[in-house]
């Protein structure tokens, strides 16, 4: 069993991106925004880990795992282990440039859920461009997937193919920080869904 620390919601250092009563901007925009709303419903504070340690891309999944069975936890972490490794038999999931998004359908469950990991040292993935990763967003499916978590996939992916976002997550020091630049950047990431929220 991986020891995964908990994370905290918040992190104690003033951010400027926060205003006087603790919400980012991120935050803000999702009260209104549909898409950012359900990407702070598919990965929580705890679903993220930075500058975690791996020795290989199986110890990697084995973190993952443990992380994303936290939204459910009557689901063993072996299981979602398996899943995943499964999964990535059938083809690398890298996305190229040092991030990899490892995902896996699961029975038993109705929601996506997702856990994002920040490594501290890259480690080979078998990525298509053959460079080692750091960045590292998983997912779980049901089985038998709808329209929303085909727009889950999507929205993550997107997210993730940002090179902008992805070195402002690399910059984060700490797993709140870390998760507060996700929501944050992908205001940015995601400009038509804010605008049209906002009746731009």
């Amino acid at each position: 069993m991986i020891t995964v620390p908990k994370t905290k919601t918040r992190s104690s250092t003033p951010d400027p991106a926060y205003d006087l009563c603790g919400q980012s901007a991120a935050q803000i925009v999702a009260t209104k925004c549909p898409r950012l709303m359900q990407l702070e419903k598919i990965i929580k504070p705890d679903g993220v880990l930075c500058n975690a340690t791996a020795r290989s891309k199986k110890h990697c999944l084995e973190i993952l795992s443990e992380l994303l069975v936290r939204s459910y936890a009557e689901i063993p972490s072996d299981l979602i282990f398996r899943c995943l490794n499964d999964r990535e038999r059938l083809g690398c999931t890298g996305l190229d440039r040092g991030a990899a998004f490892p995902h896996c359908r699961v029975a038993d469950i109705e929601e996506s859920s997702a856990a994002l990991i920040k490594l501290s040292e890259p480690v080979d993935f078998d990525a298509s461009d053959g460079e080692p990763v750091d960045l590292v967003f998983g997912m779980m499916v049901p089985t038998e997937l709808d329209d929303s978590h085909y727009s889950d996939i999507k929205m993550i992916t997107r997210v993730m193919a940002d090179e902008g976002l992805r070195s402002r997550l690399r910059s984060m020091n700490s797993s709140s920080d870390l998760y507060d630049a996700l929501l944050d950047g992908s205001t940015l990431v995601l400009p038509e869904e804010v605008r049209a929220a906002e009746g731009v």
